[in-house]
């Protein structure tokens, strides 16, 4: 989901001029097509489709990230466009919220494949194009009728990472500066990614992520091995601690050049969490976004469900985890709020909507961030349906609307 989404009206027609943060203008929400759904701010009706081609006309592509990223200091909002083909056309872009004019950042060809997120550092976009790439071209989800069964996990070329000016040309952007180069591997969600600045000047980019190994895991989101009475689901399973499960991965990328540099380098890989350690949706304070972070929230599967049984902290200073979890319990994403009156970078709470499997009924669940001890639930007289992402949005009037730099 995002809020006051910029260059697009309530709903969805192609406007210009500055956000208003002043109040919650607009919602709507996103998915892996370049398509963007306008929501009634107060009853969450669709009321509007926009096409990211009405944002620029060269956006004509039919998929996107379903997670833009939004520029904590300005507002303006990246992400990318794919138009498949036997070499794709990921077309980099961003949407000014001083403005609401989109700009091309950056063309990129390669092989279609499918990306759900990027990364945001304080001056670059960061696109990997990882190992999930669609079949002919993307030909086959015309013969699939979806994406997952389009793909497959190709380990004949290895994951390509490019680096790339968060500026237009117009404001001095020089589009691509570098290209990285890693062994093959899938993702989801991004955590972070910040620059650093070694010693003898040279300027580095470190960029987390939960990774995979192949994409076995998408299996395990069909209904028939999500559903705990299906006959399958315990055999999938049983392969959570195997093919399944995500490793924590911090990529560390060298010598990030001031100008363009055409040759591709290695992606160095910092370290790598074992499973136990990893978890999935993460989430971390927005004051840290694209600086370095030491805390990542989100929820964690162990094996004893088909969706998720329990919540995780991970201290990256320590590597060290804390966990929440009710026998029966399923959580969705954790959602942080800081607390305004600390300095922490995790002093604030967690917001999840949890799934009391035994009573069914959800509940929405406060924990403290600093140790994941409850503080707090309000019970609903029914079932939330599960949504993988939310957001949190404090409106006060006459000031600036608090919400998530992340959407």
């Amino acid at each position: 989901m995002s809020i006051n989404f910029p260059g697009l009206s309530p709903t969805g027609q192609a406007i210009s001029g500055p956000v208003d943060t002043s109040r919650i203008s607009s919602v709507c929400t996103k998915t892996d097509a370049s398509v963007v759904q306008m929501l009634d701010s107060e009853t969450l009706e669709p009321i509007g489709l926009a096409r990211q081609v009405v944002l620029h006309p060269e956006l004509k592509g039919p998929l996107s990230g379903a997670h833009a990223k939004s520029d904590p200091e300005t507002g303006d909002v990246y992400n990318f466009n794919l138009q498949l083909g036997s070499q794709g056309t990921y077309r980099v872009f961003r949407v000014s919220a001083s403005t609401g004019e989109t700009s091309i950042l950056a063309t990129v060809h390669h092989s279609s494949a499918y990306l759900h997120s990027i990364w945001l550092t304080e001056h670059f976009v960061v696109l990997c194009i990882w190992n999930s790439h669609f079949k002919a071209g993307g030909l086959h989800i015309l013969l699939k009728q979806n994406l997952a069964d389009a793909m497959e996990y190709t380990t004949s070329q290895p994951a390509k990472w490019v680096v790339i000016d968060k500026r237009p040309a117009e404001e001095g952007g020089q589009g691509i500066i570098a290209t990285y180069e890693s062994p093959p591997f899938f993702g989801f969600h991004t955590v972070n990614a910040y620059e650093e600045t070694s010693e003898d000047g040279v300027k580095h980019i470190i960029a987390d992520i939960p990774a995979y190994e192949s994409l076995e895991v998408l299996k395990a989101y069909y209904l028939d091995n999500a559903m705990s009475d299906s006959p399958s689901a315990g055999q999938v399973q049983g392969q959570w601690g195997n093919l399944l499960a995500p490793k924590y991965r911090r990529y560390r990328f060298p010598d990030v050049p001031d100008a363009p540099r055409a040759e591709p380098r290695e992606a160095v890989l910092e370290f790598e969490l074992d499973r136990q350690q990893t978890l999935e949706l993460p989430q971390i304070n927005g004051s840290v976004y694209t600086k370095k972070h030491r805390y990542v929230y989100g929820i964690f599967d162990s094996g004893k469900s088909t969706f998720a049984d329990s919540l995780m902290k991970l201290d990256l200073e320590d590597k060290s985890v804390k966990r929440w979890s009710v026998h029966g319990h399923t959580a969705g994403e954790p959602i942080f709020i800081a607390d305004p009156n600390s300095n922490a970078e995790d002093g604030g709470v967690l917001l999840t909507v949890v799934l009391d499997g035994i009573a069914g009924r959800s509940y929405l669940l406060v924990l403290d961030a600093r140790d994941l001890s409850e503080m707090g639930r309000a019970n609903v007289d029914g079932v939330v349906g599960f949504g993988f992402h939310g957001i949190h949005a404090k409106a006060h009037s006459a000031q600036k609307i608090s919400i998530s730099p992340e959407y």
